[in-house]
């Protein structure tokens, strides 16, 4: 296994602009082979660089209510029922956990219904309050540009380097920084999987 190089950082960034662009155009601006190109994506789905390849809508053009940011103020034996009810929820594009434990999100919901829509979500769910902002206009840009990946380690969250080693168990690619962070894992894993 190989730290991300310039290229691959390249590919990224060409990806997060449009990722539908041809691996030979890609190619030919970082002066790679269309194939060559595909194998370095396919190594970085394979690490988990690469989640999924996705569509970016304009949700105002499908007329899908109005845009609004949403802070939420909760307890934070709520914050995990309350993030798992917005991942699932309409209309939210974009679920936020600021480092104090509040949680924000973006969403398209329709006009009228907005503070009926929140208490539905939140039916069940602690809340302590919340906010609505009216959100003007969005821009949505995805970059990689001034940024640095670094893999971390399955185990000790170290960051994984050149000599670190991969293994994938049972069906899963898993990172270490050393051949004993690896031999710690699986041995947990398989004490897990005996006792399962």
């Amino acid at each position: 296994m190989r730290e991300l190089d310039e290229t691959d950082m390249e590919i990224l960034s060409l990806l997060a602009e449009n990722a539908r662009r041809p691996f030979s155009e890609i190619g030919d601006e970082v002066g790679l082979s269309g194939p060559a190109v595909s194998d370095r994506v396919e190594r970085l789905q394979e690490v988990g660089v690469i989640n999924h390849f996705t569509i970016d809508l304009d949700r105002a053009q499908l007329r899908a209510g109005v845009p609004v940011l949403i802070q939420v103020e909760l307890p934070a034996e709520s914050l995990e029922q309350a993030r798992d009810r917005l991942r699932d929820a309409d209309g939210v594009e974009h679920l936020f956990v600021t480092s104090e434990g509040e949680l924000w999100f973006y969403a398209r919901i329709e006009a009228q219904n907005v503070r009926s829509w929140i208490e539905n979500q939140f039916a069940d769910v602690a809340i302590s309050d919340y906010s609505i902002t009216l959100v003007d206009t969005v821009e949505w840009t995805p970059s990689v540009d001034g940024v640095e990946f670094a893999l971390t380690c399955a185990e000790c969250s170290n960051t994984v380097d050149s000599e670190g080693e991969t293994a994938r168990i049972d069906g899963e690619v898993y990172h270490f920084c050393c051949s004993s962070c690896l031999s710690r894992f699986e041995e947990r894993y398989q004490r897990l999987e005996e006792r399962a």
